[in-house]
């Protein structure tokens, strides 16, 4: 894919593309104190973006961080409104033309894809794989250790550059890319290391992850021929009747991530698991015949199904709001048995 037509430039920084970017960032977030802000002098601050973007005066805000527990503790760093906005227009602009480039069977900030479509996949291709269980099946699950914080700029921009030959492009992407480093600007000057990382909250990053990971895809698919190969974010899965197979696969992808991505497998995440046993992933544990929730992710569940529902007993959120957020419980628990989290729902419901 080339990218070298100069109008893509103009329809990221176009005012009817901020707009649109805008529309589409505030949805659920008007309530915020700093959205509202913006919005008071929303045309204002649109046009002072778009004259920035066009004559080259446009500069990355700094980040403000904290950390969320999802379920896991995680460092999100969250940029200004101005900023997300662009952010916003960039994905629109890109997100047509590198998605047909990524292959079928990765999942995460897809269109038509998600978590639970990757769950469906990987049970398909488990009951493929055991002849519809009439022989063992082994999944090789695998994770890569601080993936976000360990993305390589230099890298992701050489990526970049493949594919989109308009400088303009190139360094107004550069810039969002470069706002953000793991390592502090201090001590990369003293290594001369190159700067690295992605933070988690913007939605370019999802934009980016996607392409930096689209080297491993291509090389499990066509390099490897892994036939049945399913990828979330920085988890992936590889489905085969050998055992032997599979462990000779994790050297082979640990040497690949390490030389040409920087990157390396969490030791601690590296599973090769029978199918019989049940697979883990993305908050569901897949069996032959059903799957079930994780326990972990079920505890979870029932933790906050108790919570929302003393919300509504004293009157902080209302019955529509209640009922909103359940149903939400019930599109996760539709792909899995869940008896005991049906019944719990069900019995707030009446």
């Amino acid at each position: 894919m080339n990218i070298g037509h100069r109008s893509l430039f103009e329809e990221i920084i176009s005012r009817e593309n901020l707009l649109l970017a805008w529309m589409e960032f505030r949805c659920d977030k008007r309530k915020k104190k700093d959205v509202q802000l913006f919005e008071w002098n929303l045309e204002d601050n649109l046009f002072r973006l778009q004259w920035e973007l066009a004559n080259g005066f446009y500069r990355h805000s700094p980040y403000s961080s904290f950390t969320i527990c999802d379920p896991k503790q995680r460092s999100i760093h969250k940029a200004s409104v101005r900023d997300r906005v662009l952010h916003h227009g960039i994905f629109r602009a890109l997100y047509p033309f590198y998605d047909p480039t990524l292959i079928d069977d990765t999942y995460a900030c897809r269109n038509g894809k998600g978590s639970h479509a990757a769950v469906v996949r990987l049970s398909d291709f488990l009951q493929k794989e055991s002849r519809n269980f009439r022989r063992p099946a082994y999944a090789l699950k695998c994770d890569i250790r601080k993936f976000f914080a360990s993305v390589n700029h230099d890298i992701l921009k050489n990526i970049l550059t493949r594919g989109i030959k308009d400088t303009r492009l190139l360094q107004l992407l550069f810039s969002v890319i470069d706002s953000y480093a793991e390592a502090p600007a201090e001590r990369e000057r003293e290594s001369k290391s190159p700067r690295h990382g992605l933070p988690i909250g913007n939605l370019t990053s999802q934009l980016f992850a996607n392409l930096y990971l689209n080297e491993l895809d291509v090389f499990m698919k066509h390099t490897m021929k892994v036939k049945r190969y399913v990828r979330y974010s920085d988890d992936f899965v590889i489905v085969h009747h050998d055992e032997e197979y599979l462990g000779s696969l994790i050297p082979l992808v640990g040497n690949f991530l390490e030389t040409n991505l920087k990157l390396s497998l969490h030791p601690k995440k590296i599973v090769i698991r029978k199918f019989s046993q049940g697979i883990d992933f993305l908050g569901y544990v897949i069996l032959p015949h059903f799957r079930v929730l994780r326990t972990k992710t079920r505890q979870r569940i029932m933790r906050s199904i108790r919570e929302i529902f003393f919300q509504y007993q004293i009157g902080k959120i209302s019955k529509k709001k209640l009922h909103q957020i359940l149903a939400s419980y019930f599109g996760v628990l539709q792909y899995c048995r869940a008896t005991g989290v049906k019944r719990e729902i069900k019995r707030c419901l009446r």
